[in-house]
C-alpha cells in the first residue's frame, strides 16, 4: 500500500538536503503529502542545581535562530507548502511521535550517519526514532 503522508525530520544542516530530495521523491512516486519538522532541543542545564542560571535568553536565542534557518532552507523546496514545515521545541524523538500522530503520517524520513560502535551505543536521533515510532521510519545514510 502506498505511503499517504510523509514527515522528513532535518535538523537543517546542508547534509539534510539529500534527506528532503529523497522524501520528495518518494511523496512524488507515491502521490503522498509531504511534511517536513525540526525539533528545537531544549538547552540543557551545563552545571548541577548548585549554579543557579536562567538559560530562557539562550533558550529564546536558540528559537528565533532555528526559525532563521528554517525559513532559509525551505527556500530550496518551494514545491513544498509553507504551511507543510514545522517547528517544534522539545526532545526530538517525542516531538517528531507527537507530529506524525497529529498530522496522521504513515512514514518517518530521516537522516542517519551510519554510525556503529561507540557512537551507535550513545544514540543518535535516526536510531531514537526508530524506538516506539507509531509508523514505518526510512534512515537516508547521509553523504559524509
Amino acid at each position: 500500500m502506498p505511503y499517504q503522508h510523509i514527515l522528513v525530520a532535518v535538523d537543517l544542516s546542508e547534509e539534510c538536503h539529500d534527506v528532503v530530495e529523497h522524501a520528495i521523491a518518494l511523496a512524488q512516486t507515491h502521490k503522498a503529502r509531504l511534511s517536513l519538522c525540526h525539533a528545537v532541543e531544549p538547552i540543557a542545564m551545563a552545571f548541577s542545581g548548585e549554579v543557579p542560571m536562567d538559560l530562557s535568553l539562550l533558550q529564546q536565542q536558540q528559537q528565533q535562530q532555528a526559525e532563521e534557518l528554517l525559513g532559509t532552507f525551505s527556500k530550496h523546496y518551494p514545491s513544498v507548502e509553507r504551511g507543510a514545515w514545522h517547528l517544534t521545541y522539545g526532545q526530538p524523538r517525542a516531538e517528531i511521535h507527537r507530529l506524525v500522530a497529529e498530522l496522521d503520517c504513515d512514514l518517518i524520513v530521516v537522516g542517519s550517519h551510519g554510525r556503529h560502535g561507540l557512537a551507535l551505543l550513545l544514540g543518535s536521533t535516526a536510531n531514537d526514532l526508530l524506538h516506539g515510532a507509531p509508523c514505518d521510519v526510512l534512515a537516508k545514510r547521509l553523504n559524509t
